[in-house]
């Protein structure tokens, strides 16, 4: 559920290769939005890295979109709280990947309390999905 009176941001992240360039954005709307490149990085770290821009950028209540299972799913299925007990093991004993970016992001959204998150599927024609697909893109491009 969304909080009370939050801004939808979608996000997304890119990459050319997995390890190779990525990108990653977040839009509210077609003018109010950014981007921004890792010259090498994974797919997941840019999905990551996306919500992690936009939530640390953006003031009050928000619903992240997202068409990453892994972003959405770490918050609906509260999986951080999981990692946090064992220490930043997985539940197959295994150190959390990306960890360095997943612990501004779960610190940020816990602190806050007004922020939740919200799945849609990728290259679907969701416009807003598909604008912040081409925003990464373009920064793993850049990169």
């Amino acid at each position: 559920m969304a909080p009370p009176g939050a801004v939808s941001v979608f996000t997304d992240g890119a990459c050319s290769g997995n390890p190779g360039p990525g990108g990653w954005a977040w839009a509210v709307d077609r003018t109010t939005y950014a981007s921004g490149a890792e010259p090498v990085s994974t797919n997941q770290r840019m999905e990551i890295r996306a919500a992690l821009e936009a939530v640390t950028a953006l003031e009050g209540p928000l619903l992240v979109v997202s068409d990453s299972t892994y972003v959405v799913n770490c918050f609906r299925d509260r999986w951080w709280e999981g990692w946090l007990s064992r220490g930043w093991l997985t539940s197959a004993k295994k150190p959390v990947a990306n960890r360095d970016l997943w612990e501004p992001l779960i610190a940020a959204v816990t602190e806050r309390g007004d922020i939740a998150f919200h799945w849609v599927k990728g290259h679907s024609g969701h416009e807003m999905n598909d604008f912040v697909d081409q925003l990464a893109v373009e920064a793993s491009q850049r990169g």
